[in-house]
């Protein structure tokens, strides 16, 4: 880091030590500390110490892949691949059962004012069970069930929409898309203490440190 970078940072932790002083005072709501990183190599490194260190409610912010930073945060593999797997073998039994069902003789459901029935004839020794004429209704209820699962658990399961984030309350963060690296650290973090993390955060390379308000 250089002579600047260390400057803008001490005076970053000065500041942020000052507000902690008249933290009792003071009714702003703190959503975390926001440090900033100049090159990938940099964030890589700094969300190893950050993962190691403890902390669960944290986040890194970059504008493009960065490789391996998934393991270095310590990510879990999603769970998104099981849903899709149990989405796609509940489409292959309904299609094998809507089949059987529309060839059933003897099957009837209440269906309100009617009562619906299988075809119940039998053509040109059609038989009520026939795995091979099944296939295509079965795969393509498999890929329906599949993909239409993944799209709404992907939403789901990353908090999407999400129309505001309070990191966008920091100037410095616009910069996300373009240059540079962010690690976001909350408050609600059970390892967080604002001076002790502020301090952490600028040990580990980072050119400024920020308080995110919420």
């Amino acid at each position: 880091m250089n002579d600047s970078g260390t400057t803008m940072a001490k005076e970053t932790m000065q500041a942020i030590g000052d507000k902690s002083k008249n933290s009792e005072s003071s009714e702003v709501k703190m959503f975390g500390l926001l440090a900033e990183f100049e090159t990938p190599g940099a964030i890589l490194s700094a969300a190893k110490k950050v993962n190691e260190a403890g902390y669960k409610w944290w986040d890194c912010c970059v504008p493009f892949p960065v490789h391996g930073l998934d393991k270095a945060m310590g990510v879990r593999p999603t769970i998104l691949p099981w849903i899709v797997l149990g989405a796609g073998i509940t489409g292959a039994i309904l299609g094998a059962l809507l089949q059987w069902y529309t060839n059933a003789e003897t099957i009837e459901l209440w269906s309100g004012p009617i009562t619906v029935t299988g075809y119940a004839f039998l053509v040109s020794g059609k038989p009520f069970a026939s795995i091979p004429t099944w296939i295509p209704v079965m795969f393509e209820l498999t890929i329906l069930l599949a993909a239409i699962s993944c799209v709404v658990f992907m939403f789901v399961l990353n908090k999407l929409p999400q129309f505001y984030h309070p990191c966008f309350n920091v100037k410095r963060f616009a910069r996300v898309t373009d240059d540079r690296f962010f690690i976001v650290i909350e408050a609600r973090d059970p390892n967080f203490y604002q001076e002790k993390t502020a301090e952490m955060l600028t040990s580990l390379g980072a050119t400024a440190v920020e308080e995110v308000p919420a």
